[in-house]
């Protein structure tokens, strides 16, 4: 559709217009959606650069947090562990004494 003008010179034929004014209305509409696209991916670059500077610190951040979360968890249940270990340790101690 748009693009189809960059392909065909939609003024072709026209009965009202020379060969010459027909090619040259075609390069005005080439421009004019050149320019149209410019503009567009202008505005994207220009509101960009924040917004996936922040998307991709925000992603990294949450990776971040996420494994954060993990090694701190292991490291609680780790501490759990030792500290039941401990604690069985010094049962197992106590009923040896009493057993000797």
């Amino acid at each position: 559709a748009i693009n189809d003008v960059f392909i065909q010179n939609p003024y072709t034929g026209h009965q009202e217009l020379t060969t010459l004014e027909a090619d040259v209305l075609w390069e005005y509409a080439k421009h004019t959606l050149n320019v149209k696209q410019l503009a567009t991916k202008s505005k994207t670059l220009r509101k960009d650069p924040y917004e996936i500077l922040l998307a991709s610190f925000t992603n990294s951040y949450h990776k971040l947090e996420k494994r954060t979360g993990l090694v701190i968890l292991f490291l609680l249940m780790l501490n759990h562990v030792q500290y039941k270990a401990s604690i069985w340790g010094v049962i197992n101690e106590k009923q040896s004494q009493r057993i000797s």
